[in-house]
């Protein structure tokens, strides 16, 4: 789960919305649901690619999918997802920004 938290931080930045920026809008995305399929180990010193997409996206939620795979023989390691659900500082339920809306959309 680590790597995917940085797989979609990663997704974040390249979409030109680092999730810095998310949090000083006063939204947090706290993950309310994760899954992961382990398909094969990752052993000391592999190069990996991490893949985040955004699979789905509501008016307070959105869900990402990651693919963790060797580089070196694109095997895949590791397949999941993660769901945010958008909240304010105090955790009640906020909507998206527009700001990340447009960008991951």
């Amino acid at each position: 789960f680590v790597w995917f938290e940085i797989g979609r931080t990663e997704l974040l930045r390249q979409a030109g919305l680092p999730y810095a920026q998310v949090e000083s809008e006063g939204i947090y995305l706290p993950v309310v649901a994760a899954s992961c399929s382990y398909h094969a180990p990752a052993r000391y010193d592999d190069l990996l690619d991490v893949r985040a997409t955004l699979r789905d996206m509501t008016a307070a939620r959105a869900t990402f999918e990651y693919r963790i795979e060797r580089r070196a023989d694109g095997a895949l390691l590791a397949a999941g997802s993660t769901t945010h659900a958008a909240v304010d500082a105090t955790g009640r339920p906020r909507r998206l920004p527009e700001s990340l809306r447009r960008l991951l959309v």
